[in-house]
């Protein structure tokens, strides 16, 4: 009775012996998949932080390209207002010649009623 109490522990030793490698095993393997997991992130961060430091630059020039446009486009503000006077003086110029318009057609009719038929040119 002793032997066989004997191998029922060698089987009972050898049996939880298995479940312990066999929980070990896959103890391993779930800390190896999250440790694969955590080196992908990791490079997935790396390669993020690259691009918003690629970003970053690319705003730094946009930054420095707005400032020279503002430069630029300061210098285009006397331009603007002497546009704005010439426009402003050929909107007067126009409606003198308008009034002028008017003035010839009327004394045009005048001197066609004076004279109803103009003297031809002698060549």
């Amino acid at each position: 009775m002793a032997q066989k109490d004997e191998a029922a522990r060698d089987q009972l030793a050898e049996s939880l012996n298995d479940l312990f490698t066999s929980v070990s095993t896959m103890i391993k393997s779930q800390l190896q998949g999250t440790n694969n997991e955590l080196e992908v992130l990791e490079k997935m961060n790396e390669r993020v932080g690259e691009e918003y430091k690629g970003m970053g630059d690319v705003a730094s020039g946009l930054r420095v390209f707005v400032e020279q446009l503002k430069s630029k486009g300061g210098n285009f503000d006397q331009y603007v207002q002497q546009i704005d006077a010439i426009e402003q003086q050929v909107t007067e110029f126009e409606a003198v010649v308008s009034m002028l318009d008017k003035h010839v057609s009327l004394l045009e009719s005048k001197v066609l009623s004076v004279y109803p038929h103009p003297p031809h040119p002698t060549s």
